[in-house]
């Protein structure tokens, strides 16, 4: 292979999440999920839109399989609706079998369409019944229904399934809708967001609680599904912090920043504990596990399923967190940035603040999860959204040359470390479509695909051919 081509059996392909572009919540028995409610509180999105619509996909599913074929892409992530195999989520509550039936025409047409199926468990969108019954994943008794949940899919679905991925981001999950209260179910100290809370504590006991849901739905696949002949692993966003400077305190930012965001919930399904600057940093706020969970979570993803979109610069932060900033409580003296020493900014704008193109970025953080754990490694989201592409019209949106070029970096610096070694195994970028972007609804929009906010007719941007052709060239097709 040449420095920059792809292996034969590569995947590559588009992600998507039931939350956001399925819409149709309570077609065919589907129950409510966190994300329908929170969103219809009409101040809990950019635009005051809620995820009722999204793509359209429940209904438009078959165009969009054809669209991703045209695309030329040979795998799709997408995520199951717990509350649509579940309406009420629990271990004893009834099963919906048009909810069954509707995932398992979705995966055979994508099978026939010659497109790998890779579903995930969990991305975010938790049975509302179960928030209401027990606050969600702030009681343990939720390890026991995503369990229960975990079989009875991999029961229907896995002899189609080769590739599982159980929860999406626990990290995001548990910080974003438990300490700073931007997403569902918007939990935080700060009253002006939510009437309960603890911005300090709750993050990681829903941490806590993710693990140990993945852990158990990974010992029941392997237990009782092994004749699938499947893998299956969780997904942990992990953009990387670069040392502001290469003085010593900021060089320990740097890592203090990346082990809170990234290690925290990465480290004990791979080593079987939190990291030790972790419990230093957190101290008696994060929970202990017990031996047997210690041995139950080492070695329960059967890979490293990475998101990642951006790098910051991180340092040292000069001024105190405010009584009521519970974000920047939440990182412990440690401050991002965009801006480095020089005054030159780490990568372009892009459309949404937080997300820049930094290639490097991510050559360095794939590079650092191989070296730290040695596991294969799916990108399982990976994308951008152009400058000023919030306000565009269709005719100028398609021509999308900013995302173009991201995603052209991103992959010659993922292909030039699988060509010296490092088994990347996916690139799945997010997004197949403009979909429903969780507390920006509509507004933020990552699609390689135009979707009309009324009618949800779809148009493909450059990026979609771009991509197709670029991947063919890599794979030598």
């Amino acid at each position: 292979m040449s420095s920059d081509t792809l292996p034969k059996d590569f995947l590559w392909g588009y992600a998507t999440a039931s939350a956001q572009v399925e819409g149709s919540p309570e077609a065919d028995g589907r129950g409510l999920s966190i994300w329908d409610t929170f969103s219809l509180q009409g101040d809990r999105t950019e635009d005051g839109k809620s995820n009722s619509f999204g793509t359209d996909s429940y209904r438009r599913w078959k165009e969009d399989i054809d669209l991703m074929k045209s695309y030329g892409a040979n795998c799709h992530r997408f995520s199951i609706s717990w509350s649509r195999i579940i309406p009420s989520g629990g271990r004893s509550d009834p099963i919906n079998p048009a909810g069954i039936s509707f995932y398992r025409t979705f995966i055979q047409s994508l099978l026939e369409a010659g497109i790998q199926p890779v579903p995930t468990l969990f991305h975010w969108d938790l049975p509302q019944a179960l928030q209401d019954r027990y606050k969600g994943f702030l009681n343990k008794e939720i390890v026991a229904d995503f369990t229960h949940y975990a079989r009875i899919v991999f029961d229907e679905l896995g002899d189609l399934v080769k590739v599982w991925l159980t929860i999406n981001e626990p990290n995001v999950y548990a910080a974003l809708g438990h300490c700073i209260g931007a997403h569902a179910p918007g939990r935080s100290s700060d009253r002006t967001k939510s009437a309960e809370g603890d911005s300090l504590v709750e993050p990681y006991i829903v941490g806590h609680n993710l693990l140990m849901a993945h852990a158990a739905a990974v010992k029941v696949y392997r237990e009782e599904f092994s004749q699938q002949g499947g893998r299956i692993g969780l997904v942990v966003n992990a953009n990387w912090a670069e040392p502001y400077d290469q003085t010593a305190e900021n060089v320990a930012a740097a890592e203090k920043y990346f082990t809170i965001c990234s290690l925290w919930l990465a480290d004990p399904v791979h080593k079987g504990d939190y990291p030790e600057l972790l419990k230093e940093i957190v101290g008696d706020k994060l929970p202990e596990f017990a031996p047997e969970e210690k041995a139950l979570l080492k070695g329960s993803s059967d890979f490293f399923g990475l998101n990642h979109y951006t790098t910051y610069y991180a340092k040292v932060r000069t001024t105190p967190a405010g009584p009521t900033d519970f974000r920047s409580q939440f990182f412990h003296g440690v401050d991002e940035t965009s801006v480095g020493p020089d005054g030159k900014e780490i990568g372009p704008k892009a459309g949404l603040p937080w997300v820049r193109p930094v290639p490097w970025g991510f050559k360095k953080v794939l590079r650092f999860l191989w070296e730290r754990y040695g596991r294969d490694i799916y990108v399982t989201e990976n994308g951008v959204i152009c400058p000023g592409e919030k306000d565009m019209k269709k005719e100028e949106a398609v021509e999308d040359d900013f995302r173009i070029d991201y995603y052209r970096g991103y992959i010659n610096a993922m292909a030039e470390l699988i060509n010296e070694g490092v088994p990347i195994k996916s690139y799945l970028a997010w997004a197949f479509a403009d979909n429903f972007e969780w507390q920006e609804g509509y507004t933020a929009k990552f699609g390689v695909t135009f979707v009309d906010p009324e009618t949800g007719d779809r148009t493909p941007k450059r990026s979609a051919g771009f991509l197709k052709e670029f991947m063919e060239g890599k794979m030598g097709a």
